[in-house]
C-alpha cells in the first residue's frame, strides 16, 4: 500500500516525461471523472437553498493537505476578535459517526468525530458541527446556535451547500503537481475553476507556473509557535527541547514532508514517519526502541493523547491573516448575503 502511494505522489508530482506512459493510460478515466462531475454540479447547483446567514467555504481543488484547516482556524479567530460570532461545519472524514448531523465537543473522541473537527474545536471553541451532507449540518448548527457566519472546512465540491464566498487553498510546496484531474493527477477541479472563486490562497510561497496568471494568488505563511506536551497540555517555547538529542517525526496529513521540513527547519535530526492521511493511530505505531523525542502535528496529537508518553509533543503553528484580507473576506461575504436577501 505505502509502495503504491509513494507511485502515485511521483506520478502526480514528479518528472511528468518520466511518468507520461501511465499518465496517458488514465486520462481516459479523468475524462469521465470530469463528465461525471461537470454533470453533479450542474444537477446540484439547479437546486437553489439560500440560508439566513452566510457561508465561506474553505477548501482546494487538489487532493491532499493544502493547510486549509489551519486557514480556517485562523479566520474563524480573526473574525472573532471582531464581535463575529462563528459556527463550522465539517464532513467528520474519518471518524465512525454516522453522518447525521451533531455538535463536536472537546472531549469527544476523533475516532467518532474525525481528527479535523476536534482539533477545530479545541482551537477555535466555535460551535463545530459535523455530517456527511454539508446542506443538514448547516441546518443543524442554525438551529443549535445563534451565528453570524458559517466556515465551511472543506466542500468547495459540496454543491448542495450554497456559498457567498470560496477560499481556495493551494499547497506552495508541491503546487497543483502535474495540472491534470485524477485519477491521472491530483485534481478535483480543473485549474479554470480558480477563476470562479472569490479569493486564492497559497500555503508558503511559490511558482505555480501552471495557475492561469489572471489569478490573483495571496501567499500566506504557516509558522511555528510553540511544543505542546501530549501527556500534560503544558506549552513549551520551540527552543526548550534539546536538539542535539535524535527525533522521531510523525505525520498522517496530505503532505508529511511538509511538517518534516518545518521540523527540519527547526535544527532538529530527523527519522521520518510519514503514515496516510486521517491515520488511526494506536500505540504500536509509535512504539519505537529508543528514548528519542516523538513530534508531531496537532491534528495527529488529538488521536495519540490517551497513550502519549512523557517526551510526546505537537508543533503548534498559526496562519498569520492580513487585517485587510479578513476584511475583504467579511465584506464580501456580508455583501452576497445582503444581494440574496
Amino acid at each position: 500500500m505505502k509502495t503504491l502511494s509513494n507511485f502515485i505522489e511521483r506520478l502526480w508530482y514528479g518528472n511528468a516525461a518520466r511518468y507520461w506512459p501511465f499518465i496517458a493510460l488514465l486520462l481516459p478515466l479523468s475524462t469521465l471523472f470530469l463528465l461525471v462531475s461537470q454533470f453533479r454540479k450542474k444537477n446540484l447547483l439547479s437546486k437553489k437553498v439560500v440560508l439566513p446567514v452566510p457561508v465561506v467555504v474553505v477548501g482546494n481543488i487538489s487532493v491532499g493537505g493544502t493547510g486549509k484547516t489551519p486557514l480556517l482556524c485562523a479566520l474563524a479567530d480573526a473574525l472573532t476578535k471582531r464581535g463575529v460570532l462563528v459556527g463550522i461545519i465539517s464532513r467528520g472524514y474519518g471518524g465512525s459517526h454516522s453522518g447525521v448531523p451533531r455538535c463536536v465537543l472537546r472531549e469527544d473522541d476523533p475516532r467518532e468525530v474525525g481528527d479535523e473537527p476536534l482539533l477545530l474545536k479545541r482551537a477555535t471553541d466555535c460551535p463545530v458541527v459535523i455530517g456527511r451532507d454539508r446542506l443538514a449540518a448547516a441546518t443543524f448548527l442554525l438551529q443549535q446556535h445563534s451565528v453570524d457566519v458559517i466556515l465551511s472546512d472543506d466542500g468547495m465540491q459540496h454543491y448542495a451547500l450554497p456559498r457567498d464566498v470560496e477560499i481556495a487553498v493551494l499547497d506552495g510546496q508541491r503546487g497543483v503537481g502535474n495540472g491534470l484531474l485524477l485519477p491521472a493527477g491530483p485534481l478535483r477541479e480543473s485549474l479554470s475553476r480558480l477563476r470562479s472563486v472569490d479569493f486564492v490562497v497559497s500555503n508558503g510561497e511559490a511558482a505555480h507556473n501552471k495557475i492561469p496568471t489572471d489569478i490573483a494568488v495571496v501567499a500566506l505563511k504557516l509558522l511555528p509557535q510553540c511544543w505542546v506536551s501530549l501527556k500534560t497540555g503544558a506549552t513549551l517555547p520551540l527552543h526548550a527541547l534539546d536538539k542535539s538529542q535524535p527525533v522521531h517525526a510523525v505525520a498522517g496529513i496530505g503532505n508529511p514532508q511538509r511538517f518534516f521540513s518545518t521540523v527540519r527547519a527547526l535544527d532538529f535530526a530527523l527519522t521520518e514517519h510519514a503514515f496516510p492521511d486521517h491515520h488511526v493511530f494506536v500505540a504500536e505505531d509509535l512504539s519505537f526502541d529508543d528514548e528519542a523525542f516523538v513530534v508531531m502535528t496537532e491534528k495527529d496529537a488529538v488521536k495519540c493523547a490517551s497513550f502519549a508518553k512523557e517526551n510526546w509533543y505537537a508543533l503548534r503553528v498559526a496562519m498569520t491573516l492580513p487585517e485587510a484580507w479578513v476584511d475583504a473576506v467579511w465584506q464580501a461575504a456580508q455583501n452576497k448575503q445582503k444581494k440574496v436577501a
